[in-house]
């Protein structure tokens, strides 16, 4: 019971985790225009992310257009797309093993070590997709903050954290602590089947002797 509930939490955090990843990823708001200083035009907020670069008017519409080339992209962000997409099929993968491995706990012993080492690959698929997904979330927020505090950059192109990072840091923590759980999942799978195992041979050892205490008694009426 403790066990079926260990995976359905473990799915739907993993599950969570995988959804928050693919939007993470097609989202524009990675950076956001920061309003200081002198560049206090409000009326106009620009979204900067891996694939596109959008300006939203208030009230108006917004505008978004794809980037003309990879390279005119800064490293940070170059590096991210790589990155997020890899994240992103890691993360599917996990997804995908788990739900095949989710009869774990109702298996027979012929199939406990099989289902054990699916739902183990699940959970370190999780864990690994988790934190291919906070490389670039941490990247760029860490160039986003230096270049906010640096008196060399100009106030125009400095930008603030968008909501694709928060919403990335909550993603990598659903698919690390879904791994989590898998992997306590599997630990508590092989402590029952070492205990199943060891059951038998103890109930064997009592019959072979009530079988011997039987034979015994079965000779000694034979004498009589």
């Amino acid at each position: 019971m403790v066990g079926g509930a260990l995976q359905i939490a473990g799915l739907l955090l993993g599950g969570l985790g995988m959804i928050g990843t693919f939007a993470v990823t097609g989202m524009p708001q990675w950076r956001v225009s920061a309003f200081i200083e002198n560049n206090i035009i409000v009326f106009e907020t620009i979204w900067e992310g891996l694939w596109m670069h959008c300006i939203r008017q208030a009230n108006i519409r917004m505008q978004c257009k794809v980037y003309d080339s990879v390279l005119a992209l800064s490293p940070d962000l170059q590096a991210s797309r790589g990155l997020m997409c890899a994240g992103s099929v890691l993360s599917f993968l996990a997804f995908v093993v788990a739900i095949i491995g989710m009869k774990c706990t109702r298996c027979v012993r012929s199939s406990w070590q099989a289902k054990g080492y699916i739902i183990l690959t699940a959970g370190l698929l999780f864990i690994l997709s988790g934190a291919v997904e906070l490389i670039p979330v941490c990247w760029v927020a860490n160039t986003i903050i230096s270049d906010f505090y640096n008196p060399a950059v100009n106030v125009a192109q400095k930008r603030e954290l968008g909501e694709a990072l928060y919403l990335g840091w909550a993603a990598a923590f659903c698919l690390i602590a879904a791994g989590a759980i898998f992997c306590c999942f599997y630990r508590c799978c092989e402590k029952t089947r070492s205990y199943g195992y060891s059951a038998p041979t103890h109930y064997s050892t009592n019959s072979q002797h009530l079988h011997s205490k039987a034979e015994s008694s079965y000779s000694k009426s034979q004498y009589v």
